[in-house]
């Protein structure tokens, strides 16, 4: 493909919200660099990338922004990226047969988008129906944070997280909703400050028309405290 014909079709995509695959794209060497030689490196093209906007980087306020840029990206918004950094996620038995569905709404969800690598800000609802098996609440919050933490597509962050609730508890009744704010979308480009966008991955019972519905209504529960 020649270089004029590959630009062509990455300005095509624009803003629209396209992904690869249901995994996050890595390369098969993404991690033979320690963190340390990743930061080295992306504080150096920090510092090009200030450098060709003009910025003066002599400057009292400007001159420690690459090393904090690069230590953030690797230690904070793409730390989700190491399979090391995976939460684990102990279950336990059902011992006292809870047979219902279990909801953990309003979990805050911090996230970068792939397309600009701007934030996204929203809210994640997880509900689950043990089949025998149940994982502390805490966790489920952790996972949603651990793939949060790399370039997104939110279509992509929704399944991965019912994806791998469903591995951990053994079940494929797990079901989740994002409701999100796109930066890319709210601070450039259109610039509309008011709209976001709502994902959904339901499996198992979940996919049922009364279950699906009863989950929805308790997201819309008002919070007790």
């Amino acid at each position: 493909m020649k270089i004029e014909d590959n630009i062509t079709d990455i300005e095509a995509v624009g803003d629209n919200h396209i992904g690869t695959s249901s995994d996050t794209p890595l390369r098969t060497d993404a991690f033979d660099l320690t963190d340390a030689e990743k930061i080295e490196r992306i504080k150096k093209d920090v510092h090009h990338i200030m450098e060709t906007l003009g910025l003066d980087l002599t400057d009292d306020s400007l001159k420690g922004t690459p090393n904090r840029v690069a230590k953030m990206f690797v230690n904070e918004i793409f730390g989700g990226l190491h399979p090391n950094k995976k939460p684990s996620a102990s279950t336990f038995e059902n011992k006292y047969k809870y047979g219902e569905m279990l909801v953990e709404k309003n979990i805050t969800l911090y996230s970068t988008c792939e397309h600009h690598l701007l934030p996204i800000v929203g809210k994640a609802h997880i509900a689950y129906i043990s089949s025998g098996h149940v994982v502390g609440l805490s966790k489920m919050n952790r996972i949603v944070d651990y793939f949060a933490k790399r370039p997104q597509v939110q279509e992509r962050l929704t399944i991965q997280v019912v994806r791998e609730l469903q591995k951990v508890l053994k079940t494929e009744d797990v079901a989740c909703v994002i409701d999100a704010k796109h930066l890319c979308v709210n601070s450039r480009g259109i610039r509309d400050v008011e709209s976001s966008t709502v994902t959904s991955e339901f499996g198992g019972k979940f996919k049922d028309k009364e279950t699906k519905r009863e989950f929805l209504d308790y997201i819309n529960l008002d919070t007790a405290f």
